[in-house]
């Protein structure tokens, strides 16, 4: 099967598109390289993908490019690519709107087009749901960032092609996603830099903000389940296990072997309270259930990141 997985270069995309390769796939990869953090290490995310002779990789700008040529033969989209996180999006509405609509809407009218499209997956959030997000999927959606906002506006928006025309769509709302390559402006990414350079640790609010963790290979392997699931879906995609930012600090504590220097800051306007994905639909619909627990998946990411600040140095 041909699948197309537009933020490959990012941190759950490049994963996803290593394991569809593993599967047998062949796999096109688009990529914006947008500066929400630096380029090159999206571009180390390539560097095992480039190689390979079943992968090609366009960087275009779904917002502005053509994607006839990166579209072609395409039997499986997985849409990925958006502008994340909650802080920047009240200050910069226009880059979270072009990138998290202008985008969709453009993939959309050019999927149209495509007449052996199987599957139209959009990855989505928990932060559709808004401050708690704890259940199933029929739970409220009350999204509280302008993040939030325009994710939620982005499965309505595929939602539209699917009820008006046909699209085989599929919607996952993913939970915390973490574990190796995630983001540098994510919190647990932060936590464990710091821990390793020994430099303070700011928690904004109380640090009893629960979240619904998710390791990056168990997120994968449900976007590669979520491929033969029931047309107009929606499906929480969440790693079962909750807890608190401290309780996660003091993990990671004990895993790097280091005491945290902790400053507290302000609570940070959207954040989310409550995060806890029920995903019995998953395991109900596709047999689904996440395999790695929470002090497994945060070792791992330790690991990945001494290894990546060892090859900084060299």
């Amino acid at each position: 099967m041909q699948c197309l997985v537009t933020g490959a270069a990012g941190f759950i995309g490049s994963h996803l598109c290593e394991r569809l390769l593993r599967d047998g796939h062949q796999v096109v990869g688009v990529d914006a390289f947008i500066p929400y953090y630096p380029r090159p290490l999206k571009e180390a995310n390539l560097m095992g993908l480039l190689p390979h002779p079943r992968f090609r990789f366009h960087s275009l700008d779904l917002r502005t490019d053509s994607l006839d040529q990166a579209l072609e033969g395409a039997e499986t989209i997985v849409h990925l690519a958006a502008m994340p996180g909650l802080v920047r999006s009240w200050t910069d509405f226009d880059l979270y709107n072009s990138c998290n609509l202008t985008a969709t809407q453009r993939l959309l009218e050019a999927a149209g087009n495509l007449s052996g499209l199987r599957r139209f997956i959009y990855g989505s959030t928990s932060s559709v749901y808004g401050k708690n997000a704890s259940g199933d999927e029929t739970l409220p959606t009350r999204p509280c960032s302008p993040y939030g906002v325009t994710k939620l506006a982005g499965e309505l928006l595929c939602r539209s092609h699917l009820e008006e025309r046909g699209l085989p769509l599929v919607v996952t709302r993913f939970f915390s996603v973490y574990g190796p390559r995630q983001r540098p402006d994510m919190a647990y990414n932060k936590f464990v830099r710091a821990l390793l350079e020994d430099q303070p640790i700011t928690i904004f609010g109380d640090g009893q903000q629960v979240r619904g963790n998710t390791f990056v290979e168990d997120c994968v392997s449900a976007l590669v389940a979520v491929m033969d699931a029931p047309v107009g879906e929606t499906y929480n995609l969440g790693g079962g296990e909750t807890a608190t930012l401290l309780d996660v600090l003091g993990r990671l504590e004990r895993i790097a072997g280091r005491k945290a220097r902790v400053v507290h800051g302000e609570a940070r306007e959207g954040d989310q309270r409550f995060t806890g994905a029920d995903t019995s639909k998953l395991l109900h619909h596709l047999g689904w259930k996440p395999r790695v627990g929470l002090d497994e998946g945060l070792a791992r990411q330790v690991e990945w990141q001494r290894g990546a600040a060892a090859r900084k140095v060299a």
